[in-house]
């Protein structure tokens, strides 16, 4: 400690000290104060400021005498001022305040601070007194002349700061304006780029329509001459049928195999058309999928060197979904597969996968596969696999296609993995639920795209209908049209967040009625009166018990 005290001594340095008696020496305490800040380094501004602090201060003792010390330490410019006046709440004290960077008054003392601007001169305590012993006495009228100079000084350079100051805002506004006009322009632009924008999306709108409309034209009127082609076909080479020659066997069976490819691709078209004019609304039922792989399985069984076989778990055997959708999907799956694999086999398997709580149905085949760089295309409409001419395999290149979109339907998923010259795996995973359904409306409100689809899949099953809403304010206009049972709500939310919702809810009678859970990313929240989930590791069974509470909650 007495080393921590010794050290802080040796860097204070004592510059002056004055005693203050009578009103002449307010004077001389200004002039000495003024001295002392320019050999502490102080800009000349900086100097004048220090100096006016003490005349304000010494003003306010020195009718009961003080004692002044000038004390240079830590890279700042300390003023002590020991006096026995009472000067606590003083004007002057106030003024001084305004001038330097501290005024702290105790009692019997004032203490003046002021920081350096730059690094601390290096001065001697022999140089200081010897300096300052060189200044010569003043009279009052010679320190009001140069109290009146340094005035003077101090207003031409407020003056001229005045005038910098007016041309940095002339400049400023020639900016502002320039910056204005560019906006003007770029806002005219964007305007014009919207407009045209949106009659660019008019005409594809209108050019989509027109699409529909010609696909399910053209469907319609080919079917009629295809079948008629396909059943004289049927007529000309049936037991009824005059006999024919081999060469005109041969001649209709490659009219009658041309139609019915032909029928397959107008089928596949018109699903299409379906899918896109009309948004597609699965009907929920129990499903038997073991009933449903062994109907498979005993229509499509192949001929030949291909062996195709079902495997579906217990765990699985039921399904709460729409089974005609579901039907289509397997079934486009299996064929593609059928179509591919010249020998081998062709496999269906049902499992449960118990942390997503989904179901997962594969359709693995070990044909020609897929390359790598075709994998990415084969969702697209019309793609067709440059190797399917190995197998001489015809199809539309809607398949596919058709079949992720009943898959997203029934919201679930669809996923392919392939290599050449070993198979494909065509993977369908779809949301597990058994019986019917327990609420009839939920909404979803989260400005999270990829956590609504999330709880979309946990919760399918468990409502007639389930939608969703991008934020709070979306969400409010939903209920407001039409009042869901059930709304699961995050609280961080743009427009209008999760608490700005209940809040609106709880003045409404109607939604009043509404129950409510709360999911989030901040641990360790808490709403009152409503079930409360954190998003990270959320489960199925989690959320599905949290719907619950929150209807049992409002029942009661």
């Amino acid at each position: 400690m007495r080393r921590g005290r010794e050290a802080a001594a040796m860097t204070a340095l004592e510059l002056a000290r004055m005693r203050l008696s009578e009103e002449r020496d307010v004077f001389a305490l200004r002039r000495l104060g003024r001295a002392v800040a320019e050999l502490a380094g102080l800009e000349a501004q900086d100097q004048i400021r220090v100096a006016t602090a003490l005349s304000e201060v010494g003003r306010e003792v020195v009718a009961a005498g003080a004692l002044v010390l000038f004390v240079l330490d830590a890279g700042e410019l300390r003023v002590t001022v020991e006096h026995t006046a009472r000067v606590t709440d003083s004007e002057g004290l106030a003024l001084a305040a305004r001038l330097v960077d501290g005024v702290v008054p105790e009692e019997g003392r004032v203490t003046i601070t002021k920081r350096l601007t730059g690094a601390a001169p290096q001065l001697r305590e022999g140089q200081v007194r010897e300096r300052l012993a060189r200044m010569a006495p003043v009279s009052a009228m010679d320190e009001l002349r140069h109290q009146n100079q340094e005035l003077a000084a101090t207003l031409e350079h407020v003056l001229r700061l005045n005038a910098e100051l007016q041309e940095t805002n002339q400049g400023v506004m020639a900016l502002y304006n320039e910056l204005s006009t560019e906006l003007e322009e770029t806002n005219r632009g964007v305007v014009a780029l919207y407009a045209e924008l949106d009659e660019k999306s008019s005409q594809l709108r209108e050019a989509a329509e027109a699409r529909k409309r010609f696909w399910a034209t053209v469907s319609h009127e080919l079917r009629s001459p295809l079948n008629s082609i396909i059943g004289l076909v049927r007529l000309l080479t049936g037991p009824g049928g005059d006999p024919l020659t081999e060469e005109q066997e041969q001649q209709v069976g490659f009219i009658g195999g041309s139609a019915e490819t032909l029928l397959m691709l107008v089928g596949e078209l018109l699903d299409m058309a379906k899918a896109e004019s009309v948004p597609l609304r699965p009907e929920h039922a129990p499903v038997d999928l073991v009933a449903l792989a062994h109907h498979l399985r005993a229509t499509m069984q192949p001929t030949g060197a291909v062996v195709l076989s079902t495997d579906v778990a217990p765990e699985v055997a039921e399904l709460y979904t729409d089974e005609t959708m579901l039907v289509r999907v397997l079934r486009n799956l299996l064929s593609n597969a059928l179509k591919f694999t010249p020998e081998g086999e062709v496999r269906l398997d049902a499992r449960l996968d118990e942390r997503a709580g989904e179901v997962v149905i594969a359709v693995s085949d070990t044909g020609i596969g897929i390359a790598e760089e075709d994998q990415r295309h084969v969702f697209e409409e019309f793609f067709q696999v440059p190797n399917a001419l190995q197998v001489k395999a015809r199809g539309t290149g809607l398949g596919l296609p058709y079949a992720r979109r009943l898959a997203e339907a029934l919201d679930g998923r669809l996923d392919l993995t392939s290599a050449p010259g070993e198979g494909t795996t065509v993977t369908v995973r779809l949301p597990r639920h058994h019986g019917t359904p327990e609420v009839g409306r939920l909404l979803i409100a989260d400005d999270d795209q990829g956590f609504r689809e999330l709880a979309r899949r946990m919760l399918y099953g468990i409502a007639h209908e389930v939608d969703e809403a991008a934020d709070g304010a979306e969400a409010l206009e939903m209920m407001t049209a039409r009042r869901p049972d059930v709304i699961v709500l995050d609280m961080l939310m743009p427009r209008l967040d999760g608490n700005g919702l209940l809040q609106r809810m709880s003045e409404d009678e109607t939604l009043g009625e509404v129950a409510v859970v709360v999911v989030t990313a901040a641990p360790g929240a808490a709403v009152r009166g409503h079930p409360v989930l954190p998003k990270h590791g959320l489960r199925r069974e989690q959320l599905l018990e949290a719907v619950r509470e929150a209807i049992r909650g409002r029942r009661a």
